[in-house]
């Protein structure tokens, strides 16, 4: 069976941008590391552009599969709300990938980089933001404006897991959800 050169784009082009950043990758390096010709990247993409967003696409699906998995419908809302975002920080800490466009907006700002990180965020809000519609209509909390209160929970989880560190004692999980759990339970934004 021959193997599929679009997967193996996909990968190459994966691994430069992890080792070297988006800025810094050429279509010339990932044709060398998928052992293919320059100009089958072309028959499946038109520019790097488009390739990266195909690598962030697929990306995104694994965060949100990722929470998914820790999601426990016995559980209640705001218990689930922190085991999802708690999955998803980790796969974004732990990821390669991750690390590196981040380290990258930081450092250059590369547009392209920071526009594809924006992305991913709105893909993790839009995602809370449906599983916040689910807990309204059950009733698990009160009606709210579901877009602030998902930017809200996920800025807010952010906060608390990395910049509240970086001058205060870190915060146990149960902490962390016990905020959140306030905050949700509370009247929400209108």
């Amino acid at each position: 069976m021959a193997p599929d050169r679009r997967t193996m784009i996909i990968e190459a082009a994966t691994k430069s941008f992890s080792l070297f950043g988006y800025k810094a990758t050429t279509m010339d390096q990932v044709a060398r590391l998928a052992n293919v010709g320059k100009g089958t990247i072309y028959t499946f993409f038109k520019n790097k552009e488009e390739l990266f967003e195909e690598i962030i696409s697929k990306l995104v699906k694994e965060m949100i599969a990722e929470a998914e998995a820790v999601i426990d419908k016995g559980l209640p809302f705001t218990e689930n709300v922190h085991r999802a975002l708690t999955r998803l920080l980790a796969f974004r800490s732990q990821h390669q990938l991750m690390i590196k466009l981040v380290q990258e907006e930081t450092e250059m700002g590369t547009l392209a980089v920071s526009e594809m990180l924006k992305h991913v965020e709105d893909e993790i809000i839009a995602y809370l933001r449906e599983k916040i519609e689910t807990a309204i209509a059950k009733g698990a909390i009160p009606p709210a404006n579901t877009e602030v209160i998902s930017f809200l929970l996920l800025k807010m989880y952010i906060a608390l897991v990395s910049d509240w560190e970086r001058n205060h004692d870190p915060l146990s999980s149960e902490q962390i959800a016990d905020v959140m759990k306030n905050f949700l339970l509370r009247e929400g934004i209108k």
